[in-house]
């Protein structure tokens, strides 16, 4: 130093090249069931067995609990026994009727007395009518005292122990079924950058979505965004949007916190530098190159879009340019 020389300094440099970037929207997102359904019992009884296991993975219609049949069988056999006598008195009175045809083709029965005879049977018919929808009731409060799973998806915990008495639309409920093939993730993005994910919207395009955990090192799932809200949120100015995740491996587990990265662009053929090397200053935005001679020079750049890790630059630099990625805070000119 004392010659009025700098002393090397040891730096870390990056080569800028011409590829392609993707351009991402990051936010955090939640993960969401597409489906939830509360099992309830729509009647009143004993809860006899559960055929289910926690945290199992059921089937729609598959049979997730009973309960005792045997005061609804009572009550069908009612309605039928009742069904039938009603449908003999029927038969009774339409052949009264067909007799008092006969007889009033003769003059020997009155108009009346037909017009009572038809009005019988007319009764009659109604009651029967009656007595079918009463067995149909009774038949379908039988059957649901066989409770099944209304969707596909994994169920949680028991609310309710056989043996023990329920009454119909409990709001407890026996189970939850949540559904988790395909899973949903919710998230934000500011009104500032609505336009980059309607335009490719709006041309038909899909748009990828990652989940990352919460470090950003692990990839959880991908998957594509299947839908937007229809208005801002004025509170936070942010738009909700909603993706879509096959969820094959069930690595995405509802109510999870994710990290998400949507990719809304790919810009090709563009000059990349990592992010990092990037300065900020009273100039404007410019790096460190490192010349030929092993000296720092400072070049001025125009900035492009960014994912984050990676900068797109629109001018200022060549491919193959040395630009100085550590070691950053001690440079200055030559």
């Amino acid at each position: 130093a004392g010659d009025g020389k700098s002393p090397a300094m040891p730096v870390r440099v990056v080569k800028a090249e011409r590829r392609d970037l993707a351009v991402h929207l990051k936010a955090i997102g939640t993960v969401t069931p597409i489906n939830t359904v509360t099992v309830r019992s729509r009647v009143d009884g004993q809860l006899l067995r559960l055929t289910f296991e926690e945290g199992s993975h059921v089937e729609a219609g598959q049979l997730l609990a009973e309960i005792d049949p045997e005061p609804y069988r009572i009550r069908l056999a009612e309605a039928e026994g009742q069904q039938r006598q009603n449908e003999a008195q029927l038969e009774t009175a339409r052949a009264d009727l067909a007799r008092l045809q006969q007889l009033y083709g003769k003059n020997l029965v009155t108009n009346q007395e037909m017009d009572g005879q038809k009005a019988l049977v007319s009764q009659r018919e109604g009651a029967v009518a009656s007595d079918k929808a009463t067995v149909e009731n009774a038949r379908l409060q039988l059957s649901y005292t066989k409770i099944v799973a209304p969707i596909s998806g994994r169920v949680g915990l028991r609310n309710v122990d056989p043996g023990n008495l329920i009454r119909a639309n409990d709001s407890g409920g026996i189970v939850t079924i949540t559904q988790t093939q395909p899973i949903a993730v919710m998230f934000t993005v500011p009104e500032v950058d609505l336009s980059k994910v309607l335009d490719p919207i709006r041309a038909g395009k899909e748009l990828p979505v990652e989940a990352w955990d919460r470090s950003e090192k692990n990839l959880l799932a991908s998957g594509s965004l299947k839908t937007i809200d229809n208005q801002i949120d004025v509170a936070t100015g942010t738009l909700r949007l909603k993706s879509e995740f096959p969820n094959t491996d069930e690595r995405l587990f509802p109510n999870q916190f994710v990290n998400v990265r949507l990719r809304v662009n790919v810009l090709k053929n563009v000059i990349v530098i990592p992010t990092a090397a990037v300065q900020f200053g009273s100039r404007g935005t410019y790096v460190f190159l490192v010349n030929k001679e092993s000296k720092a020079t400072v070049r001025d750049i125009t900035l492009g879009p960014s994912d984050g890790v990676s900068q797109a630059v629109d001018t200022g630099l060549e491919p193959g340019d040395s630009v100085v990625l550590e070691g950053i805070d001690r440079l200055r000119e030559g």
